[in-house]
């Protein structure tokens, strides 16, 4: 049955800040830009490893190991050798906690 998780309060990842949560096995990393949450598969679709290791430019996230970039708030792969989306999810911030909804969009 699906549902909301509890990720982090919302002072603990202030702007530029994010966190990760796993659900059912899978990584989830939830972002603060500017102000709005967003939920993106932790594991980079060109090679498998974890992309919250790398650099964070604006909305982009890069690959620690290849240097695909993928769209943080739409889960799109921007540059090779990433062409394959990463999931998004739901995120809502409810009395004052964060909340990934746990199935992809």
């Amino acid at each position: 049955m699906a549902e909301w998780i509890d990720v982090a309060p919302e002072e603990e990842v202030p702007p530029g800040a994010w966190r990760t949560v796993e659900i059912d096995g899978v990584l989830v990393a939830v972002f603060n830009i500017d102000g709005g949450y967003y939920a993106i598969e932790d594991i980079c679709t060109h090679d498998g490893d974890t992309l919250t290791g790398g650099e964070r430019e604006g909305c982009e996230i890069i690959c620690p190991r290849h240097g695909a970039r993928f769209d943080i708030t739409s889960g799109e792969a921007l540059t090779p050798p990433a062409y394959e989306d990463l999931p998004t999810y739901p995120v809502r911030s409810k009395g004052g906690m964060i909340q990934v909804y746990d199935e992809p969009d």
